[in-house]
């Protein structure tokens, strides 16, 4: 008898260390696995910002381009180069700079000059007469860059300018005849102050903390930081100046868009970067490691609580099913139980409880899973309870809780072949897979209208009927699909406010990136 007694406790030992073993694996698994879905969600959600923001300062350096270009078209600097001792011509130039000047925002000045660099004419009429390279080095240089781009721009990159010692887009272009011989140049400067409203007013309300800064490859120094003192200074980080040389080094180019991490005054910093081969600049976008990995440490300690409290739980059964009478019955039902458990720890990772909706961790994980499809794309519907938390201060909180119920039931109706996930405590986002034609784009209008129609009747609650408005929002996108598309589409609604029956907010981000 008492040998039957210690196998049994042998055999519940054996299987209570199993278990724990199980437990512990399956729960390094889960962390690795949401972790580094969380990272990398939060590493693309950067590397989007920083394209939007290089793509800026593109922009930016391409209408001062244009307006060069255009000015250097223009017949009167043209009758101007090619007589420039015609006074009438220098007249009339001179009135076309000043009034051609006045529609270029954030100009410092603009001119025209021959070939010698004697200013003929320029915004500042004062400044005629000037000569801007006064060695036949600087000269020679000058007029070396200009032919070799040809008709193009050479553009000089950001400078401080000599005259307001501010920063400045600098750029020139050479002037032919009819012979292709140079008679003269046009050159311009724009303030980068537009350049940076534009940057800053970028802003990305996620990462609270972020800064960027822009770095010239050639000489390492500082176009833009956070730091206003560390302009036209060099790098001292490690990881940046090795980035710089890594560009300068056509035998180990790097990817021109990328991630890297750094320590600055004690403080450990994630980038996204991306490199802008026409200018030989870097863009990068900063934030502190624990504002951008934030939601990957908060999932792993709720993880590791869980676990933990998992693993107290199993050790706490065990206890009690020892001093059962029936201990291999209870060892059953206890690996039972703690199957049920952790097919729980799976629903409550990726599932709301209330509407049993998918949530916003499982949404952030099927995102990076959403491949192109061939000839298809994918359409993004949001809806958000406007005023929800006036619902549950005034009717109480069963009420609110049954709006929300009635809510995901009036999208499961409709949208049979989509995926709802509840991305926040009154929101809602539908993933539907369809073809991208114009008659599939109706379809998806005619059911967001559906619903809004049976969600605009009153929501049958303990509290009686409660209406409730919405405000929707729908996007198509059909690549490069990640969590970040629930803020772009939260971005819509707020500057759309509740919706209008029949006028959805619609945006094509295919069009729009």
């Amino acid at each position: 008898m008492a040998t039957h007694k210690a196998k049994n406790k042998s055999t519940a030992n054996r299987i209570l260390a199993i278990e724990l073993v199980v437990m512990i694996l399956l729960l390094l698994a889960v962390t690795t696995v949401v972790s580094n879905r969380t990272r990398q969600s939060a590493l693309e959600h950067m590397a989007t910002v920083t394209d939007e923001r290089s793509l800026i300062v593109n922009n930016y350096i391409q209408r001062a381009e244009a307006a060069l270009t255009a000015y250097s078209r223009s017949a009167q600097i043209n009758n101007m180069l090619r007589n420039p001792d015609n006074q009438k011509n220098v007249q009339t130039a001179q009135k076309y700079t000043v009034a051609y000047s006045k529609d270029i925002p954030f100009l410092e000045g603009i001119y025209a000059s021959k070939w010698t660099s004697e200013v003929l004419v320029h915004t500042n009429p004062n400044i005629a007469g000037m000569i801007t390279r006064k060695t036949p080095e600087s000269l020679q240089q000058l007029q070396d860059a200009m032919q070799e781009a040809g008709n193009g721009v050479y553009d000089t990159g950001i400078i401080t300018s000599p005259a307001t010692h501010k920063q400045i887009v600098s750029m020139y272009k050479a002037i032919y005849d009819d012979n292709k011989q140079p008679i003269g140049l046009v050159g311009i400067g724009i303030f980068t102050d537009g350049l940076i409203s534009d940057l800053d007013k970028l802003a990305s309300r996620d990462l609270e903390q972020s800064t960027y800064s822009m770095i010239d490859v050639s000489t390492k120094q500082y176009i833009f930081h956070a730091n206003s003192y560390m302009i036209q200074k060099e790098a001292e980080i490690p990881e940046v100046i090795s980035l710089c040389d890594r560009f300068s080094d056509p035998t180990n180019f790097p990817d021109t868009v990328g991630n890297l991490e750094f320590k600055e005054d004690g403080v450990d910093y994630v980038s996204a970067y991306s490199y802008m081969p026409d200018h030989n600049w870097i863009l990068m976008f900063n934030d502190t490691k624990r504002e951008v990995y934030g939601l990957t440490y908060a999932m792993r300690l709720f993880l590791l609580l869980f676990g933990l409290l998992m693993i107290g739980l199993m050790l706490i059964f065990h206890l009690l099913n020892k001093r059962a009478e029936q201990t291999n019955q209870r060892l059953s039902s206890q690996l039972v139980k703690t199957e049920k458990t952790k097919q729980s720890l799976t629903t409550a990772m990726f599932q709301d409880i209330l509407t049993e909706a998918n949530n916003r961790v499982s949404f952030s994980m099927d995102a990076s899973q959403l491949t192109p499809v061939q000839d298809g794309c994918y359409y993004f519907i949001f809806f958000n309870i406007s005023g929800f938390s006036q619902i549950n201060s005034t009717y109480g909180n069963d009420a609110g809780d049954q709006v929300l119920l009635s809510t995901v039931e009036a999208l499961r109706k409709v949208f049979t072949t989509g995926k709802i996930y509840r991305t926040g405590s009154d929101e809602f986002l539908i993933v539907v897979p369809s073809e991208d034609t114009t008659a599939a784009y109706n379809d998806i209008i005619n059911n967001v209208n559906t619903a809004h129609a049976i969600l605009l009747t009153p929501h049958e609650t303990p509290a009686g009927q409660i209406n409730a408005e919405y405000k929707i929002a729908v996007a198509k996108k059909s690549e490069n699909i990640n969590a970040s598309i629930i803020s772009s589409l939260k971005d819509l609604t707020n500057r759309n406010g509740v919706a209008v029956f029949g006028q959805v907010q619609y945006v094509d981000l295919d069009q729009t990136i």
